[in-house]
C-alpha cells in the first residue's frame, strides 16, 4: 500500500540543491492506518507479552529487583546503537566506584539513565512537566551533558539543517525537515499524543517513534530520545507501570530492518510493515524480559536459601543480599552506607556473601576492593 506521508522543501545548501522532507501530521492518513487481521494478531501477541512482563515485575518483593538492571540494560543497548562501547559491567562498576576505563562511553549511558529517571519523575509528579516537547528538550539536555555532542545545543530544538547518511545534505540518505519547520512539527506531534485516536496505545507509541525520528528535532541524540519516548508512552498510557521493556535489544538485533522500515514509511507511507516489524520487536523484547526476570528471580531465591542455610549468616548479610539487585557492584564504603552500619559489620556481611558464592572480588587489589554480584549480572545479560 502506498500513501503520501509528507512533502519536500527544496533549498540551496552549500551551493547544492537539498530536498528536506516534511512529514504530514499524525495520524497516518489517506488511507488511514487500520489493523487488519494480521496486524491485529501481532498486536494481540505483543500486548499479551507486555502484560506478562508487567506481571513478572509485580511478582517480586521490590521493584528494584528488576528495574535497576532493566533500565541500565536498555541504556547500554540504546547507546550501543549510536556507537558507544560501554558494557553493563562498565556502567554498574562506575556507579559504585566512579572509576572507568571508558569515561565518555559510560557517561553516555549514565546520562540516558538520568534522562529517563528525570522524565518519569516529572510525568508522575502533580507539579512536574507533562509529556510534552518541553519535557523531551529537558531530557535531551540531560542526555547530552558533558559528553560528545554537548556542543550541539543540548535541550534545544535545532536551528540548523541536519542529515542522515552521507557527508552533507546534498548526498545524504535522508534530510529531515528544515529547522524553521521543526517547532511546528513537534507541536503537532505533541497535540496528537494527547488527542483521542482509534489506534491502540501500543501501536501509537510505535507511530510516534517514527514521526519523532523523521522530524529529527535535535542536532544529536535523536535516536536515544526517540526510543526513550516509546518507554515513556508505554508507561504514560498504562501499558506498563515501570520501564521494564528494553526495546532497543530487539531493534539492535534487527537494526538493518529497523532502518529499512523507517525509510519505507518516509518514501512510500508503508506504516503497515513498520507496525508489523515494531510489534514483533515489542513481543520479542517483552518475552526476553520475562525470561530474564524469571532467571533473576530464581537466582535470588536460590541464593537467599543458600545464605540462610549457612552457620555464619548474619542479618546484615541477608539485608545486603536484598539490596544487591539495585547495587550489583559494591565496595566496603558503599556497603557501610547501604546498611547504615559499621565497617566491621559491613565487612563481615561481604565476607559471608563471598563465602556463599554470591559476591566475587573483581578488582584484584588488596585495598579499595570491588565486589560484584556476577551471577545476577550474567542473568541480566544472558551470560
Amino acid at each position: 500500500m502506498s500513501r503520501s506521508t509528507g512533502t519536500f522543501r527544496v533549498s540551496k545548501f552549500g551551493g547544492e540543491e537539498v530536498r528536506a522532507f516534511l512529514p504530514a501530521p499524525l495520524p497516518p492518513g489517506e488511507p488511514p492506518l487500520v489493523l487488519d487481521s494480521r496486524l491485529a494478531e501481532l498486536h494481540s501477541g505483543a500486548l499479551a507479552a507486555v502484560g506478562r512482563l508487567g506481571v513478572a515485575g509485580a511478582m517480586v518483593p521490590s521493584a528494584h529487583w528488576f528495574l535497576y538492571g532493566f533500565v541500565r540494560k536498555e541504556a547500554v543497548i540504546t547507546s550501543e546503537m549510536e556507537g558507544t562501547q560501554a558494557t553493563l559491567q562498565d556502567v554498574v562498576t562506575y556507579e559504585a566506584t566512579r572509576e572507568t576505563e571508558r569515561p565518555d562511553d559510560v557517561r553516555d549511558v549514565c546520562n540516558y539513565v538520568e534522562a529517563l529517571e528525570f522524565s518519569r519523575a516529572q510525568i508522575a509528579s502533580p507539579t512536574g512537566l507533562p509529556l510534552t516537547v518541553r519535557l523531551l528538550c529537558e531530557a535531551h539536555k540531560k542526555l547530552m551533558r558533558g559528553v560528545r555532542g554537548a556542543d550541539k545545543a543540548p535541550g534545544e530544538l535545532r536551528r540548523s539543517q541536519n542529515w542522515i547518511g552521507g557527508t552533507r545534505p546534498g548526498n545524504a540518505r535522508f534530510v529531515p525537515p528544515p529547522p524553521e519547520a521543526v517547532p511546528e512539527l513537534m507541536a503537532q506531534l505533541e497535540t496528537w499524543l494527547h488527542a483521542e485516536d482509534p489506534l491502540p496505545p501500543l501501536v501509537r507509541a510505535g507511530v510516534a517513534h517514527v514521526q519523532f525520528e523523521t522530524i529529527h528535532p535535535f542536532l544529536d541524540g535523536n535516536g536515544r530520545i526517540g526510543r526513550l519516548l516509546v518507554a515513556l508512552l508505554l508507561e504514560h498510557w498504562g501499558l506498563l507501570t515501570s520501564p521494564m521493556l528494553y526495546l532497543s535489544v530487539a531493534l539492535k538485533r534487527h537494526q538493518q530492518e529497523y532502518y529499512t522500515r523507517l525509510t519505507a514509511v518516509r518514501s512510500g507511507g508503508d506504516w503497515e510493515e513498520w507496525t508489523a516489524f515494531y510489534l514483533q520487536c515489542v513481543r520479542e523484547a517483552a518475552d526476553d524480559g520475562v525470561r530474564v526476570a524469571e532467571r533473576m528471580f530464581a537466582l535470588l531465591g536460590s541464593d537467599r536459601t543458600k545464605l540462610l542455610a549457612r552457620e555464619d549468616a548474619t542479618v546484615a548479610a541477608v539485608r545486603l543480599l536484598d539490596l544487591l539487585p539495585a547495587n550489583p557492584v559494591v565496595t566496603l564504603p558503599r556497603v557501610v552506607e547501604l546498611l547504615g552500619t559499621t565497617k566491621p559489620t559491613a565487612g563481615k556481611a561481604i565476607g559471608v556473601l563471598q563465602g556463599a558464592g554470591v559476591l566475587q572480588e573483581t578488582s584484584g587489589k588488596r585495598r579499595d576492593r570491588i565486589y560484584a554480584y556476577q551471577a545476577y549480572l550474567d542473568a541480566l545479560t544472558g551470560g
